[in-house]
């Protein structure tokens, strides 16, 4: 949950030949960061709104532990700076939950004991939806594209809870076409 005060920042005032404050929309809340324009999305995330589930790994864009959503993409925001990311639509590990219903992602990783040691697995779950939302049932191969590193080789863990997760994802699609059929169907007799 962000910090209380964290809907305008209170860093410190632009300078004067600085934009005034930037528009961020972070798991479906509008904020106004009044900072360092070129601050890392992370560190905003993080140090201000105190959503601290993405982590800082790298620093360089590689490990993945910083993942979030970009506009439904998943993209490193320890390289985003807070200035490129106005207008867009920001989600982090905290905001992918429905209330609280799990994603089928995060219950895929509980069912399949996932974690180690925790550290990356917001950026491995968040880079898992987003490509579930590409590919419905990935191959190993598409699986074995995801370039979030995991420093304690839950690699064959991550595989069995990505395809878990697949599963849960249909299965409840199917339940939910089934339920719509049956009103439909209801609502024509």
């Amino acid at each position: 949950m962000p910090q209380a005060n964290a809907k305008i920042d209170k860093a410190p005032a632009a300078a004067a030949g600085v934009p005034g404050p930037i528009e961020l929309t972070i798991n479906g809340e509008t904020f106004r960061h009044t900072g360092a324009p070129d601050m890392p999305l992370l560190w905003y995330l993080r140090d201000v709104l105190r959503l601290t589930g993405s982590k800082y790994g790298c620093g360089v864009g590689q490990c993945g532990a910083c993942t979030v959503h970009i506009d439904g993409k998943a993209q490193r925001s320890c390289l985003l700076p807070v200035s490129a990311l106005a207008g867009q639509a920001i989600t982090t590990i905290e905001g992918i939950a429905s209330g609280d219903d799990l994603h089928a992602v995060q219950q895929a990783w509980i069912d399949e004991d996932v974690p180690q040691c925790g550290y990356c697995q917001a950026g491995q779950i968040m880079a898992t939806v987003d490509l579930l939302k590409r590919k419905a049932q990935p191959s190993d191969a598409d699986i074995s594209q995801l370039t979030n590193l995991c420093r304690c080789g839950t690699y064959p863990r991550i595989r069995k809870a990505v395809k878990r997760a697949a599963q849960l994802m249909a299965e409840a699609k199917a339940a939910e076409t089934k339920a719509a059929e049956e009103k439909a169907a209801e609502a024509k007799s």
